[in-house]
């Protein structure tokens, strides 16, 4: 029977979702203990991948499970993985169900803060700049509605069959005091390091290495900036992934706030 599996998890410890030789994924922890707990090899499929250090407050994956469990699994399983992954649910699904094939939308959230603070070192990321231009940030934002192929804003793009992402939803939120910022974007798709890089861009902007017309010439052109400097991985959460027969609120509690009151947009 096939299950999607409802998960978050703090990426700075991974070499990023996907197994890999010689270092640790979330994916490889999460396979050796589910075999270990169900006493058969078990391969996992999820919705996507992350970077190296990047964070996901809601992810799925699936697994087909060939006997019958007589005993507690999600108990078991969040007793036998590390603290820095968590299964929230884990649901019955059609047998042709797939976590990342069936998602419709994906939405990330990128947090940045402007002083140093040794609590949110690991969930957001330091950018020790004390004047940042936040309406020139929101007005490039309000742009990425506007534009579907984002060739520009992607590492490697020809290994990708097109580089057309509908974004659906752009926007900049920043906290009553001026030191937090978040940057929220939903799209069907994104392509290689697209968030940092655009993320790398906005702290540009912000800081007045790039204007607003630059940022949009590449939107029109999609012509490649010379460096793409992609902003730093710790900030970045996978914060969103609906599929059209499932849509399950956020569980973290450091995220949810995110969407709360306390976030002006800008």
């Amino acid at each position: 029977m096939r299950f999607f599996f409802h998960i978050a998890y703090q990426g700075r410890d991974y070499s990023g979702w996907q197994r890999q030789p010689d270092v640790c994924s979330v994916q490889e922890v999460l396979e050796n203990t589910l075999s270990k707990v169900l006493k058969t090899p078990i391969t996992i499929f999820g919705c996507g991948r992350t970077d190296a250090q990047v964070h996901s407050s809601q992810y799925f994956f699936h697994i087909d499970i060939p006997q019958e469990v007589n005993f507690d699994l999600l108990f078991r399983l969040n007793k036998a993985l590390p603290d820095t992954i968590a299964i929230y649910d884990i649901i019955p699904v059609e047998a042709k169900a797939h976590a990342r094939f069936d998602a419709i939308q994906r939405a990330y959230d990128y947090f940045i803060h402007t002083y140093k603070d040794p609590f949110l070192t690991s969930q957001s990321s330091l950018y020790q700049y004390s004047h940042l231009d936040l309406s020139k940030m929101g007005a490039a934002v309000k742009l990425l509605v506007n534009y579907q192929d984002y060739r520009a804003f992607c590492v490697q793009p020809d290994k990708n069959e097109h580089t057309i992402c509908r974004v659906s939803k752009a926007e900049l939120y920043v906290n009553d005091k001026g030191d937090r910022l978040r940057f929220h974007i939903s799209s069907n798709r994104f392509l290689g390091k697209m968030i940092r890089i655009l993320s790398g861009k906005l702290l540009k902007i912000g800081t007045g290495k790039m204007s607003v017309d630059e940022f949009e010439h590449h939107l029109i052109t999609l012509e490649i900036p010379k460096i793409l400097d992609p902003a730093y991985p710790a900030g970045l959460y996978l914060s969103k992934v609906t599929y059209p027969y499932l849509d399950l609120p956020i569980r973290t509690e450091f995220i949810s706030p995110a969407y709360h009151s306390e976030w002006i947009a800008v």
